[in-house]
């Protein structure tokens, strides 16, 4: 093990026993290879080895952070992290009141003998003739609906993801999404050895202009898209928007993987992608947040001549959807409790949303009245990791805004609040907690409502 490696062990071994603190500024490189007797390149070598365990954060004209937490393994891209915070704002999985009544009377039949027999035998990607149907019945909107037989299922979304991408790009190729995205999908081109490319946007979602130019700057693989309620922002890509991004895509000839795990929650969304370029978009979407994470499907729908390839990548990356939860999720969507249950998670979005205006209107927040999250522009002086720190000292696990961030040389000073896994009253605690402060209450000052838990 190199020099720099042993250095960079015991900043880490400070940074978790706690005498680094998160938000706290490492010394500059020069004065720390002074301090430490060693070059500035092995002092560099040190900083970087440090980044890309999670440990810490350059932010250009700024210096180098301890993060509020260290980044989790690539294996996160499958099972996402829990937090011991008593109030958790990261994981964003709403639940209906009574949804697990709702849900119980469609499994008991799987318990019969000769059904569970046939229930736990292996899923091929294709699952059966049945649940493409209901599949396509559930994903479709007015302008569009998938033809059943593109219709494939993996585990849940996050893998249907990691398999189309598989299927689409090889290992060192570039893939364009937009500068704020899916932090597993990070976890994932890492994982199958791909380059993200942050391209622009605006508030109107991504601009097809800068598809084309770092298309043509280095050729692409294929781009990553949430047009509908994107994550963390909350924004919805106009019909006029995606008609252009569409339009940018064929003249590229370039493959689109359009992500809608949100989009059910937004029954007035512009068509998909996939209504504009259909030979070139694959729609990932899932039960995840309409059902719950624990029983779930993913599903994908692909272009014409994609299901064998697609289905390939399913099967060698070990992504195939569980026979059981397949049953068990085309009872809940054909007998209406799916539908039921997004009626009322809609209606939970909009009653959590007024929380938050009603306990940060004053500062500058964006999210959606359909959505579960919110994008917090902080007020100075406060940064992502040290209001991420001060949060989770009192009790409340938040998400940094640059977990979401593309480019690493780009820290927006902004963290996303997920709105749907904490009970209410905790949700509106933790929310007076947080505006108690950003408006100025630090550490040693009593804060709003006090620590969380």
């Amino acid at each position: 093990m190199g020099d720099y490696r042993r250095i960079a062990d015991r900043i880490a071994d400070d940074i978790a026993s706690g005498r680094l603190r998160p938000g706290q500024r490492l010394s500059p490189q020069r004065a720390f290879a002074r301090r430490h007797g060693i070059a500035g390149s092995t002092a560099g070598r040190v900083y970087a080895e440090l980044v890309r365990r999670g440990l810490v954060v350059g932010e250009v004209g700024r210096g180098t952070f301890v993060r509020a937490a260290a980044a989790g393994p690539y294996g996160r891209a499958i099972v996402e992290a829990a937090t011991t915070a008593p109030v958790n704002l990261e994981l964003n999985y709403p639940s209906a009141p009574g949804q697990s009544e709702l849900l119980a009377p469609a499994l008991a039949p799987l318990l019969r003998p000769d059904v569970l027999t046939e229930a736990l035998r292996p899923a091929p990607a294709t699952g059966t003739a049945a649940a493409r149907e209901a599949t396509a019945d559930l994903l479709a909107t007015p302008a569009w609906r998938p033809v059943p037989d593109r219709v494939l299922f993996s585990g849940n979304a996050r893998q249907a993801i990691a398999a189309t991408l598989a299927s689409l790009v090889r290992p060192g190729g570039r893939v364009g999404v937009e500068p704020l995205t899916y932090p597993l999908v990070r976890e994932i081109a890492g994982r199958l050895g791909v380059t993200l490319v942050a391209l622009e946007a605006d508030g109107g979602g991504l601009r097809p202009e800068s598809v084309v130019a770092a298309h043509r700057t280095a050729p692409l693989s294929a781009l990553y898209l949430q047009p509908t309620l994107h994550n963390p922002t909350s924004v919805t890509t106009s019909e006029p928007r995606r008609r252009e991004i569409a339009d940018a895509v064929r003249e590229l000839g370039l493959p689109v993987v359009e992500d809608r795990i949100w989009s059910f929650l937004h029954p007035d969304s512009p068509a998909p992608l996939a209504a504009y370029a259909p030979g070139l978009v694959h729609v990932v979407d899932g039960l995840s947040k309409r059902v719950a994470p624990g029983l779930t499907v993913g599903f994908l729908v692909v272009p014409e001549g994609r299901v064998e390839a697609v289905g390939a990548a399913i099967r060698s990356g070990g992504w195939s959807a569980g026979r059981f939860a397949l049953e068990a999720g085309m009872r809940w969507i054909t007998d209406g409790t799916v539908a039921r249950l997004v009626d009322t998670k809609r209606e939970g979005a909009a009653a959590r949303h007024r929380l938050v205006v009603e306990e940060l209107g004053e500062f500058a927040v964006r999210a959606d009245p359909l959505t579960y999250y919110a994008w917090w522009e902080l007020p100075a002086p406060w940064r992502a990791d040290t209001f991420t720190g001060a949060a989770a000292a009192h009790g409340i696990a938040i998400t940094p805004g640059t977990a979401f961030s593309v480019d690493p040389k780009v820290t927006p000073d902004a963290v996303r609040l997920g709105l749907a896994s904490a009970a209410v009253p905790d949700l509106r605690r933790a929310l007076r907690t947080l505006a108690g402060l950003a408006g100025g209450a630090g550490a040693g000052t009593p804060v709003p409502g006090g620590r969380i838990g």
